[in-house]
């Protein structure tokens, strides 16, 4: 129950920022690593740091802390890792390349209602 109380903050903090393409897969049937991943774009670098703090603000409040956090710097490809809830926070063209829609299309994706 935390992990789609994480997600659904997750992805209201992404839609706050302008956030593109939001998708929730949930990959708890296919992998241990996680309940969900939350993907997601930003038109520049810029704005994939504004979301990034913004999950970060926002799940800090409510008491949740990233196990760890890749590539802000580049901005790029921005990784949180909250245990539970894995965000991928990409900018178009890598999102594009590492497609991770299809390498985990074992996973059901998901709505935002169906949280």
């Amino acid at each position: 129950m935390e992990s789609k109380k994480m997600a659904k903050l997750i992805c209201d903090a992404l839609a706050d920022k302008k956030g593109e393409d939001i998708k929730i897969i949930n990959i708890s049937e296919v992998t241990v690593l996680a309940d969900y991943f939350i993907i997601a774009s930003g038109t520049n670098r810029s704005q994939v740091q504004a979301m990034a703090d913004n999950v970060e603000e926002m799940l800090g409040k409510a008491g949740f802390e990233p196990k760890q956090i890749e590539g802000y710097q580049n901005a790029n490809w921005i990784l949180m890792d909250y245990r539970d809830v894995i965000v991928h926070i990409f900018d178009r063209e890598n999102r594009l390349f590492y497609d991770l829609e299809r390498i985990w299309r074992d996973g059901k994706s998901m709505t935002l209602e169906e949280l």
